[in-house]
C-alpha cells in the first residue's frame, strides 16, 4: 500500500504511477479512494469503506475509460453507500457534454500561446503544417469533447503512406489535448489520442561511397566553372560535406560566428543549443575565400540584399544528378560526413560531438557502421597474422 503524500489522484499522476508488484495508491483527499497499479501498467480505481458486515472494496472503473474526476466522484457514491449497508452499485457515467470551444480555437490559441513561445522556427513551421493541413481540416468544427478516438485513428490511418507526418500530427494533437486539460476547456484526462499506437518510424540511412565523393566534388567543380550555380549555393553544399552540420546552421551562418583564427563556428542557437563547430584546414580556407557582401552579416548571402541564402533544393536537384546521385538527399552528406569519421576509427562518443548530438541514443543509430569497421579491422589484423604464421594470406 502507498499514498501520494499530500496530493490527490489526477489522471496525469496516475499515468506516470509504476510498480514491480500490485500496489494500490490511496488518495489524501477522499478516504478510501484510490488505484491499483499493475506491473503489467494496468491501473484500476478502486473504493473502499467500512459498513455494517464489515470493510468491503470494490472496483470503480478502469484508467483510462475513467478520468480520476470521474472515479472520484464514482467513488465517492460507493463509498456512501457502503456505509449504509446499500449494494455498492455505481451511478451511470454522464454523457460527455461538449464545450463551446473546438479543435480549431484550441489550435489557435496552441500556436499563439504556447508554440510560437516554445518551438524552434524549423519546429514551429512543421507544426503549424500538420495543424493547418491535416488536424483543422479533418476536426477543427468539432467541440473538444466530442471528438472520438475513433477519428483520431481514421485521421492517422489516412496520412499511412507517411508515416512520419502521421505521428507527428497524432503528437501534436495530443499535446493540444493536454494542455486543454491544463487550460480548463476539458475534462482531466479527455484526450482522444490516448494508447493510439503509433507507426514504426524508417530512418532513411544514405552514405556516399568515396567514388561517389570524387564524382560529387567534379560535378560542384564544373558546375562552379560554368556559372549554373550561384556561388553560395556551391559554397554551402562544400561547407555541408566538410563539417557534418545541419543545413539550417550552415545557410543561417554570420560572419560573427566565424573564428577563422581559432578554426571554429560559435553557434549560439541551434536545435539543440548553443555550440561549437571545430573547422578543417579546408573548411577554414573555404571561408577564408569567401566574399563578403557590404553591410551584410550573412556568410552566404540569398539574392536579395540583407537575406541569407534560404534553399539548396533546385540546385542540389541537378547536381546530384550530373553526378549520378538521384537517392542522395542534401541530408545525407551529414549521414555521410559520420560515416567517413567512423570508417577512420573515431569513436561514437566522437561523431556525437562532431555532430553535436546531446543524446547518446540519436548517435546510436550508426552504431551498425561501427561494427562494420570493427570488423573490416579484424579482417586485417587477421590477414596480417595469417602472412607472418603461414607465409601467406588465407582466402
Amino acid at each position: 500500500m502507498a499514498t501520494l503524500g499530500p496530493r490527490a489522484l489526477s489522471s496525469r499522476t496516475v499515468e506516470q504511477l509504476s510498480v514491480q508488484k500490485d500496489t494500490v495508491f490511496w488518495d489524501r483527499t477522499l478516504t478510501g479512494f484510490g488505484v491499483r497499479v499493475y506491473p503489467t501498467g494496468g491501473k484500476v480505481y478502486v473504493a473502499q469503506a467500512r459498513g455494517p458486515k464489515g470493510p468491503k472494496r470494490v472496483t470503480v472503473g478502469r484508467h483510462g475509460v475513467l478520468t480520476a474526476e470521474q472515479a472520484r466522484k464514482r467513488a465517492a457514491h460507493l463509498i456512501a453507500r457502503v456505509k449504509a449497508g446499500e449494494p455498492p452499485v455505481p451511478e451511470p457515467l454522464a454523457s460527455p457534454r461538449p464545450t463551446g470551444s473546438t479543435v480549431r480555437t484550441l489550435a489557435k490559441r496552441f500556436l499563439t500561446d504556447y508554440a510560437a513561445v516554445r518551438y524552434k522556427p524549423g519546429t514551429l513551421a512543421w507544426t503549424r503544417t500538420a495543424i493547418h493541413r491535416h488536424i483543422i481540416p479533418a476536426l477543427g468544427a468539432r467541440p473538444l469533447a466530442a471528438v472520438e478516438r475513433a477519428e483520431v485513428l481514421a485521421l492517422h490511418h489516412r496520412l499511412h503512406a507517411t508515416p512520419a507526418s502521421a505521428n507527428t500530427v497524432v503528437r501534436t494533437l495530443a499535446l493540444m489535448y493536454r494542455l486543454a486539460a491544463d487550460w480548463g476547456l476539458v475534462p482531466e484526462g479527455c484526450n482522444p489520442c490516448r494508447t493510439l499506437t503509433p507507426y514504426p518510424s524508417r530512418k532513411r540511412e544514405r552514405f556516399l561511397t568515396d567514388a561517389e565523393f570524387t564524382r560529387l566534388g567534379q560535378v560542384l567543380d564544373q558546375t562552379e566553372i560554368e556559372g549554373r550555380t550561384s556561388p553560395s549555393t556551391i559554397a554551402a553544399i562544400r561547407l555541408l560535406m566538410l563539417t557534418g552540420c545541419r543545413k539550417s546552421e550552415i545557410l543561417t551562418l554570420r560572419w560573427d560566428h566565424v573564428a577563422l583564427d581559432a578554426r571554429e563556428l560559435r553557434l549560439p542557437d541551434t536545435k539543440t543549443g548553443p555550440r561549437v563547430i571545430a573547422l578543417s584546414p579546408m573548411a577554414a580556407t573555404l571561408l577564408a575565400r569567401l566574399p563578403r557582401t557590404p553591410d551584410s552579416p550573412w556568410v552566404l548571402p540569398g539574392r536579395r540584399p540583407g537575406t541569407h541564402l534560404h534553399d539548396l533544393a533546385d540546385a542540389w536537384e541537378g547536381i546530384r544528378t550530373r553526378a549520378g546521385l538521384d537517392d542522395v538527399r542534401i541530408h545525407d552528406l551529414r549521414h555521410s560526413f559520420a560515416s567517413r569519421a567512423l570508417a577512420l576509427g573515431e569513436s561514437l562518443p566522437m561523431i556525437g560531438k562532431l555532430l553535436g548530438h546531446t543524446q547518446i541514443e540519436t548517435t546510436a543509430r550508426y552504431a551498425h557502421l561501427a561494427r562494420d569497421s570493427v570488423h573490416d579491422s579484424a579482417a586485417r589484423v587477421a590477414e596480417s597474422l595469417a602472412a607472418d604464421l603461414f607465409g601467406r594470406q588465407i582466402g
